[in-house]
This record gives structure tokens, sequence and C-alpha cells, in this order.
């Protein structure tokens, strides 16, 4: 199952929003609001790589407020700790 880390600025001040936005997103399985030079880390999951890049460039960057985003696929994944 393709998976990516996506990195999100958004309009100063609209950090939240934006955030309750993506947890209505099918394939967002976790999103972070943090500090630094991004305001958002979202983690997606998709059935493929067509379904995982209609969910960033037809989702997520047209939600209201992003300037930008960053898309990492992830290569090679270990959850630790559980």
């Amino acid at each position: 199952m393709p998976t990516a880390i996506v990195l999100i600025n958004t309009e100063i001040g609209t950090e939240q929003d934006v955030f309750e936005q993506l947890s209505k997103i099918e394939g967002v399985k976790e999103a972070y609001i943090v500090y630094g030079v991004y305001d958002i880390v979202a983690k997606l999951e998709a059935e493929n790589m067509d379904s995982l890049k209609e969910i960033v460039a037809n989702k997520i960057r047209k939600l209201d407020r992003v300037r930008s985003t960053l898309t990492m696929i992830v290569v090679e994944g270990k959850e630790f700790g559980k």
C-alpha cells in the first residue's frame, strides 16, 4: 500500500481550519500541527500510486488556505514501540 508524508504550508493563522479539513479526506491517516518551516505534517495511505496522487493534487492542494505542499513517498518503513 503506497504511503506518503505530506508537509503543508498554510496561510498564517489557519492551521487549525486546514487540520480539520484534512480529517475529512479519505486516505489521510494521521495529521499533526507542527512548529517550524511547515505548519502541518500528514501521513497518507492509498490503494495505489494514482490514488495517492489524486489525494495530494486534487484534495489537499485544493483546500482553502493551503499555500504549498511537499510530498515524500515512503520507500521503506517500520513502526517502533508497538
